[in-house]
């Protein structure tokens, strides 16, 4: 009983499980089609909407499009219409073209039928003229071209008679009036630029406390003056005189860096060869540092601004040199000064003719091309560092190595004398000083037709006389340009020798 009972139950579950599963598929196919129906419908509407849009894409690409060939249209019409104006407008100047040229070719046959009269009465005016110079010269018995030589040479003769008269009129007006105003000028500019004059030597006296410290400057058998020697290129005399020891040199720089040397080698006490090679070199340096700003207080001094570092410390550098026995940053300081003075009386520029004055002897402290004369140097230095031509031709001319293009060169060139001749200002022994003189004089009097020679001026003038039965002018000018040539290339001299030829023509005659 029991049994049958838990069968027939699992029965009626498995009998309800089956309809219940029945029922789910039935339901879950009814709404798998509701939901296909309703995509379906969506899809087509879907559809429908990007077809409208589609349609309304093309009606608007179409219209766009239209416009645009509308557009494209009137763009060519109005090209078509230009071109038309333009072929119009080329129509009418070909047809003035063809007028004008018929005119051209009418006036152009017009003026051959003028120029065939015109050739024509030529011809018979020179046939004319031709039987009227016959004539001429058949009544005078010259031909026409002696006639026409004859007359060319009075006419040159008296325009050159008178162009001399003429000249010779204002050059003596001219001599008179620059004679004095150059006069004035110079004593103008010498009195306004007084300087003193301090003639450099070729020894400096080193002065120490006790004579003991020259022992020790020696140094065991001489090892510190021989290094002392050789490091600063200076002859050092330890000699009987008390509390004193003299350098010699003939470089001022030399005797400046062994005097430093020698001040801080004493104040020190160490004075053995290693510390004397270290404080040469440490006081070598000390004057390149020094001689840089000696240039820059210079150029600032004296107004001379824009420089180039290398000739700033160039004009430091001539602190430390000499030309017979003057100080050259001195002697350049001078001659910008007077240079700038004699500018302004002269309406020049002042600030050129003081830079030119300040550079005139740069090449005398250069290391670069020593064979070259110092005027030509210093020309060369200024135009590697960019100097302007003027400068640089004041420069290479003031010892007359070039020729001068500008006016500042003269200046230069005089105020470089006045400072070289001032009383004092350079040393010369008396022996080549004399020796000098009686060369010159003996130079001269080799050539023939001289009578006198007379060197004066310290030099700085030859006057030759000759005989005026023995040299023409022509050759007096020959004879001064010759001596000056040679002079220049034979024989060493300060500043520049004027040489001065005088031709004497004397009429001597008695009344009784």
């Amino acid at each position: 009983m029991g049994i049958e009972t838990v069968i027939s139950s699992i029965a009626a579950l498995f009998i309800g499980g089956v309809i219940t599963w029945v029922i789910i598929v039935k339901a879950t196919n009814s709404s798998r089609e509701k939901i296909l129906r309703e995509a379906e419908a969506e899809a087509e509407v879907n559809k429908k909407e990007k077809i409208l849009q589609a349609k309304e894409k093309f009606l608007h690409l179409k219209s766009e499009h239209e416009k645009e060939i509308n557009a494209r249209n009137v763009r060519i019409v109005a090209a078509e219409n230009k071109l038309k104006q333009r072929e119009t407008a080329f129509n009418q100047r070909h047809e003035e073209i063809q007028r004008k040229s018929k005119e051209v070719d009418a006036i152009k046959s017009n003026l051959t039928s003028q120029l065939e009269i015109v050739e024509k009465k030529s011809e018979d005016l020179e046939r004319l003229r031709r039987q009227q110079v016959e004539q001429l010269e058949a009544i005078s018995g010259i031909s026409g071209d002696e006639a026409k030589e004859l007359l060319m040479e009075s006419m040159k003769a008296e325009a050159r008679s008178e162009a001399m008269s003429y000249v010779n009129d204002i050059m003596d007006e001219a001599k008179i009036n620059a004679t004095k105003e150059s006069k004035r000028i110079v004593l103008q500019t010498v009195q306004r630029i007084a300087t003193e004059t301090a003639i450099e030597n070729s020894v400096t006296v080193f002065h120490i406390d006790s004579d003991e410290m020259k022992g020790r400057i020696i140094g065991r058998e001489g090892r510190n003056i021989r290094a002392l020697e050789a490091a600063t290129g200076v002859e050092i005399i330890v000699d009987d005189t008390p509390e004193a020891i003299v350098l010699s040199a003939f470089d001022p720089m030399r005797r400046e860096i062994a005097r430093l040397a020698l001040h801080q080698l004493v104040s020190d006490g160490r004075i053995h060869p290693a510390r004397i090679e270290e404080v040469v070199n440490k006081v070598k340096k000390q004057i390149e540092e020094e001689m840089i700003e000696t240039g820059k207080r210079t150029a600032i001094d004296l107004g001379v601004h824009g420089l180039h570092p290398e000739l700033i410390r160039l004009i430091g550098k001539m602190k430390y040199r000499s030309s017979y026995g003057q100080n050259l940053l001195q002697h350049s300081r001078e001659t910008a000064n007077l240079c700038a003075v004699m500018a302004s009386e002269l309406g020049l520029n002042t600030k050129m003719a003081k830079r030119a004055g300040l550079l005139h002897d740069i090449g005398k402290v250069s290391d670069e091309d020593p064979e070259l004369p110092h005027a030509i140097l210093g020309m060369k230095l200024a135009e590697k560092y960019k100097e302007k031509p003027d400068i640089c031709n004041a420069i290479g001319a003031h010892h007359d190595e070039v020729e001068m293009t500008t006016l500042i060169a003269p200046i230069v060139q005089v105020c470089d004398a006045i400072s070289g001749a001032r009383p004092g200002a350079r040393r010369e022994v008396a022996e080549a000083y004399v020796k000098r003189l009686k060369d010159l004089e003996a130079l001269a009097q080799s050539y023939p037709g001289v009578m006198k020679t007379y060197a004066i001026q310290a030099g700085r003038e030859l006057r030759v006389i000759v005989g005026a039965e023995k040299t023409t002018d022509k050759e007096a000018e020959e004879l001064s340009y010759d001596l000056a040539r040679k002079i220049q290339t034979e024989m060493t001299y300060p500043g520049q020798v004027k040489i001065t030829v005088i031709r004497e023509t004397r009429a001597i005659s008695y009344a009784k």
